[in-house]
């Protein structure tokens, strides 16, 4: 047998927290009112489904803009030409770029999404082009070569990675 203290007893309320909350019963006749309004629920339902699809929809299509959502006036299709000019699918897996599928560096699948540069670097559209500009000075003695790529180009590049979702 559970013991179950009687709510009349304690004033209505089981602990302190409890007063000024609605009871069980106060409860269940609130939640009868609102169900006994079948178009008021279903109007709240139609409406928080309606702004999830418009929330999801905007941020595609904001992602196949020309320009990148994340590098202001960096355009990821020059970033994705410079990045075979420069050879990084030697090393790397770049999605979009077919002659990219290098087996020696991490795969940039997702780029956009990941929360860290090399392991180290919170993924920041600033710590992205100074990495690809200079990974070395960032992390000195990682794998990563520097390439000589110019501020320019690193952030091009770093627009190309970005969209990478």
């Amino acid at each position: 047998m559970v013991f179950a203290p009687d709510r009349a007893a304690c004033g209505g309320a089981l602990f302190p927290s409890d007063r000024g909350r609605a009871t069980g019963r106060h409860r269940s006749l609130m939640v009868r009112r609102l169900l006994a309004r079948p178009a008021t629920v279903l109007f709240a339902v139609i409406l928080s489904t309606a702004a999830a699809a418009a929330a999801c929809s905007s941020s595609r299509s904001q992602s196949n803009q020309t320009g990148s959502r994340v590098v202001r006036g960096a355009s990821p299709d020059a970033g994705k030409q410079q990045m075979i000019r420069y050879g990084c699918g030697a090393c790397h897996q770049i999605p979009g770029v077919k002659e990219a599928n290098g087996l020696v560096a991490p795969p940039l699948t997702h780029f956009g999404r990941r929360g860290t540069i090399a392991g180290f670097f919170a993924n920041t559209p600033d710590n992205l082009i100074s990495w690809i500009d200079n990974p070395q000075a960032m992390l000195p003695g990682n794998d990563m070569p520097d390439l000589g790529v110019t501020k320019d180009e690193a952030r091009n590049i770093a627009a190309y990675l970005e969209n990478l979702q």
